[in-house]
C-alpha cells in the first residue's frame, strides 16, 4: 500500500482517534495485575516496591504520584498483552520513546537502534541510558542497545524517565533513563511461550524459578528466528536483494540469598548471541555478549541502607559491508569490521533514614566507577587494489569514568516535595591509537593524546499537590554525554553513505527543564500534560561534508554547535469499566539547529530522524473467563533522513492487535498481528530507500504458573 505522506491526512487520522478514544499509553491503568504488590523477598537488583511505586527517577522507591519528575510505567499486564514482538517495538508504543531509525531490530543491526527520548537529537548512539535492574544495557563501545538481549517473559515492569538524568546516573543519561525490572523470585514456577507466524518467524521462551528457604534462583531463555522481509523499496530492488533473516538466543540466570533479615545478596549471568542479514549476501552482522553481575544490600535502622553493585561485560560486534553496483545487479565484499569491547564497573549507594528538619528529609549519596576498552578492526577490500591501498585499519582506546552524587528529597508537607541532586563526573580518553596497513605491508601508527574532562550536573525539582485530584511538577537540570569509543574511532556505512569517526570529539551538554500537571477529573480517568525545553550544546551529529575525505567518507561525526528541542506530551487513560480500558498519548517535538560553526547551511534545519508528531491509541478488553484483546494505533509524522533536510520520509499509521483465550488452567492460546493493514512506509533513505515491516501475524501457546 502507499506510504502515508501528507500532514493533513496524518492529522485527520489522529484527530479521529482522539474523538473515538480517551486514554494514554503514558500512564499505568489501574489494572489489578499491575497493582499487585511485589513479593516480600527481594534482592538489591530486585527492589521491594509497593503499589504505585517507582524507583528510577530518584534511585529509591517512591510513590509514583509523589515523584517530582515525569515517569511512565509499562506494567507486567501491558507487556503480556502487547502485540509487539521485541522490546524496541514495545517502547515505541510510547510516543516519547523511539529508536534512531524506524525499523525493527528484527531486520536492523544494533548500531541503528540507539534509544531516543523526546526527540533529543536522534542517533545510532543512545543519548539515554538503559538499565536492567541497575546494570547498564547500552553497548560499552557504541552506546547502542541490544534490544533482543532483553527477553520480556522475565520482566515485571519498565520505567521511563524522559528528562536529563546525569545528576544521578552520569554520562549516557543525558536524555533520560529507561529501566527494566525483573520479576521477583517468589517460589516454584514454570512458564513458557511458543509461537510461529508469517515471514517464517518462530519464537520459544521459557522461565523457571524456585526457592529453598532464603535462597532463590531463576533461569530464563529465549530463542527467536525469522526469515525477515525485503527491506529495499520495490522500485529500487535488484538481483542481489533478498529477505533480511535473523536469529538470536539468550540465557539469563539469577540467584539471590537472604543471608539475614538485613543482608541480601544476589548474582546474575547473561549470555546473548544474534545473527542478522541486511538483505544481501555481503551485508551481515553478528553480536555476542556475556554479562556477570553481583550485588549486596544492607539495611540498618540507624544508618540507613547501603547497596553495592559490581559487574563485568564482554561484547563483540562484527559487521560486513558490501560494494553494490548502481543497478543493484551485483555486489562485492567491501569491508569486514570486528568490534570487541570490555567493560567493568561498580557503584555504592547510601540512603539515609528519614529525618526531620522543617519537614522530612531522605538523603542519598553514591559513587560509581567504570572502565571501557575496545577496538575497531577493519579489513578493507578496495575496488581497485594497489600496493598502497589500505588493507587493514585498527583503531581503538579506553575510557575511565568516575562519579559522585548527593541527593535530598525534602517533603515540606504531604502536599509539597522538593528534590535537589548534584553530581560530579570525571572521564578520560586514554590509550587511543590508529594503525593503518597498506597492501604492500607498509604500516603507520598514530597515537592520540590522552584527554580528560569534568562535569558538574545539578537537578532541582518540585512536586505540589494542592488537591487530591491535582499534581503539579516542575524540574530543571543540566546533563552531559561523553563521546563513545564508537564515535571517536569507528567509521560506519549505511546504504551507500560512509561516515567517518572523529577522535577530536568533545562531550555534549544539555540544559533543560520540564513542567506539567496530572489530574484525576473523575474516578477511573487520569490526564497528564508536560511541556519541555532542552538546549543541546555541541551535539555530536553526522555532518555532510562539502568534499569526501580521502577514504571516501561523505559525512563525519562533528560537534555541531547548538540545537534546541522543545515540545509537549499529553495523554489520558480511562478505565471505562471493569473490562474496558482506553489509552491515548501524543508527543509534539520541535527541533532546530541554532548554531553550526563550520556548517552554516544547517542553521534552522530540523534534526534528522526526528518527527514533530507521534501518537498512540490503545483499547483493551480483559475478561479472564472470555478473552483478552488489545488493538493499538501508532502514528508517526514526517521526518528527514539527513542533516540537510533534503531526504524526506512521509508519516505513517499502523494498527496492531492481540487476542488471547484461556484453554485450560494455566494454558492460553494467543494471536498477535503487527501492521494489520500491511501499510508500506519508509524507514531509511541513506543512498537506498528501505521500508518497514509488513504484516506480521503469529499464533502461539502460553503456559503460566497461575490461572
Amino acid at each position: 500500500m502507499a506510504e502515508c505522506g501528507s500532514g493533513w491526512r496524518l492529522g485527520a487520522i489522529f484527530g479521529l482517534c482522539w474523538l473515538l478514544l480517551a486514554g494514554s499509553a503514558e500512564a499505568t491503568p489501574p489494572d489489578t495485575e499491575a497493582e499487585a504488590p511485589a513479593a516480600e523477598s527481594s534482592t538489591a537488583d530486585e527492589p521491594v516496591v509497593a503499589q504505585g511505586t517507582v524507583v528510577t527517577a530518584t534511585r529509591l522507591p517512591r510513590p509514583v504520584r509523589d515523584v517530582p519528575a515525569t515517569v511512565t510505567v509499562i506494567p507486567r499486564s501491558e507487556i503480556d498483552r502487547s502485540p509487539t514482538l521485541t522490546q524496541d517495538s514495545l517502547l515505541r508504543t510510547l510516543p516519547s520513546a523511539a529508536t534512531f531509525r524506524r525499523t525493527s531490530s528484527l531486520v536492523s543491526d544494533p548500531t541503528a537502534q540507539g534509544l531516543n527520548l523526546r526527540g533529543l537529537a536522534p542517533s545510532g548512539v543512545s543519548r539515554s541510558l538503559v538499565l536492567v535492574d541497575g546494570l547498564p544495557a547500552n553497548d560499552p563501545f557504541g552506546g547502542w542497545v541490544y534490544w533482543r538481549a532483553l527477553p520480556r517473559l522475565g520482566l515485571e515492569r519498565i520505567e521511563v524517565v524522559p528528562s536529563g538524568g546525569s545528576a544521578l546516573y552520569g554520562s549516557a543519561a543525558l536524555g533520560g533513563v529507561v529501566q527494566l525490572f525483573s520479576r521477583p523470585i517468589t517460589g516454584p514456577s514454570l512458564e513458557a511461550d511458543a509461537a510461529y507466524g508469517l515471514l517464517g518467524t518462530g519464537q520459544l521462551a521459557a522461565r523457571g524459578s524456585e526457592r529453598w528457604g532464603p535462597v532463590g534462583a531463576a533461569l530464563e531463555t529465549e530463542l527467536l528466528t525469522t526469515e525477515g522481509h525485503s527491506v529495499v523499496a520495490p522500485g529500487q530492488r535488484g538481483a542481489i536483494d533478498q529477505r533480511a533473516p535473523s536469529n538470536h538466543a539468550t540465557l539469563n540466570g539469577r540467584v539471590e540469598v537472604e543471608a539475614s533479615p538485613s543482608l541480601h545478596l544476589g548474582a546474575r549471568l547473561g549470555l546473548f548471541r544474534e545473527n542478522q542479514n541486511g538483505g544481501t549476501t555481503f551485508t551481515t552482522a553478528r553480536a555476542e555478549s556475556a554479562l556477570l553481575g553481583a550485588n549486596a544490600r544492607l539495611s540498618t535502622e540507624a544508618a540507613g541502607n547501603f547497596e553495592l553493585l559490581l559487574f563485568g561485560r564482554r561484547v563483540s560486534f562484527e559487521q560486513r559491508r558490501a560494494r553494490v553496483a548502481s543497478d543493484r545487479s551485483s555486489e562485492v565484499l567491501a569491508a569486514i569490521q570486528d568490534v570487541p569491547a570490555e567493560e567493568e564497573g561498580g557503584s555504592l549507594v547510601w540512603t539515609s533514614p528519614t529525618w526531620a528538619l522543617g519537614g522530612s528529609h531522605v538523603l542519598g549519596a553514591g559513587v560509581d566507577l567504570r572502565r571501557v576498552s575496545g577496538t575497531s578492526d577493519e579489513r578493507l577490500f578496495p575496488p581497485t587494489a594497489s600496493p598502497t591501498s589500505t588493507a587493514l585499519r585498527r583503531t581503538g582506546g579506553a575510557q575511565r569514568f568516575s562519579g559522585l552524587f548527593v541527593q535530598d528529597l525534602y517533603t515540606v508537607t504531604p502536599a509539597v516535595e522538593l528534590m535537589a541532586a548534584l553530581r560530579w563526573d570525571t572521564w578520560r580518553n586514554v590509550e587511543g591509537t590508529r594503525r593503518v596497513e597498506q597492501a604492500n605491508g607498509a604500516a603507520e601508527t598514530t597515537t592520540f593524546e590522552d584527554r580528560s574532562e569534568q562535569q558538574l550536573s545539578p537537578r532541582l525539582g518540585v512536586r505540589v499537590s494542592p488537591r487530591e485530584w491535582l499534581t503539579l511538577r516542575a524540574s530543571g537540570y543540566r546533563a552531559f554525554r561523553a563521546p563513545t569509543l564508537n564515535e571517536l574511532y569507528r567509521p560506519f556505512q549505511v546504504g551507500t553513505v560512509l561516515t567517518s569517526a572523529n577522535e577530536a570529539l568533545r562531550a555534549e551538554r544539555l540544559v533543560g527543564g520540564e513542567a506539567g500537571f496530572e489530574t484525576l477529573p473523575f474516578p477511573g480517568m487520569t490526564a497528564r500534560v508536560t511541556g519541555f525545553w532542552n538546549e543541546l550544546e555541541e551535539p555530536i551529529t553526522n555532518v555532510t561534508l562539502e568534499a569526501p575525505l580521502p577514504d571516501g567518507s561523505q559525512r563525519q561525526r562533528q560537534n555541531l554547535g547548538r540545537a534546541r528541542v522543545r515540545g509537549l506530551e499529553a495523554g489520558v487513560d480511562w478505565r471505562v469499566s471493569r473490562q474496558w480500558t482506553a489509552l491515548l498519548a501524543y508527543t509534539f517535538v520541535d527541533s532546530e539547529v541554532r548554531e553550526a560553526p563550520g556548517a552554516l547551511e544547517l542553521v534552522g534545519k530540523q534534526l534528522a530522524q526526528d518527527p514533530a508528531h507521534r501518537g498512540t491509541a490503545i483499547v483493551t478488553f480483559h475478561e479472564p473467563s472470555l478473552l483478552t484483546a488489545t488493538v493499538q494505533l501508532r502514528v508517526t509524522g514526517p521526518q528527514f533522513e539527513d542533516d540537510l533536510n533534503e531526504r524526506g520520509m512521509g508519516g505513517y499509521a499502523v494498527v496492531d492487535a492481540f487476542v488471547s483465550r484461556q484453554l485450560v488452567q494455566r494454558l492460553e492460546l494467543f494471536a498477535a498481528v503487527e501492521n494489520l493493514f500491511n501499510r508500506r512506509y519508509l524507514v531509511g533513505r541513506a543512498g537506498i530507500d528501505t521500508i518497514g515491516q509488513p504484516l506480521m501475524l503469529r499464533v502461539g501457546l502460553r503456559l503460566r504458573s497461575a490461572p
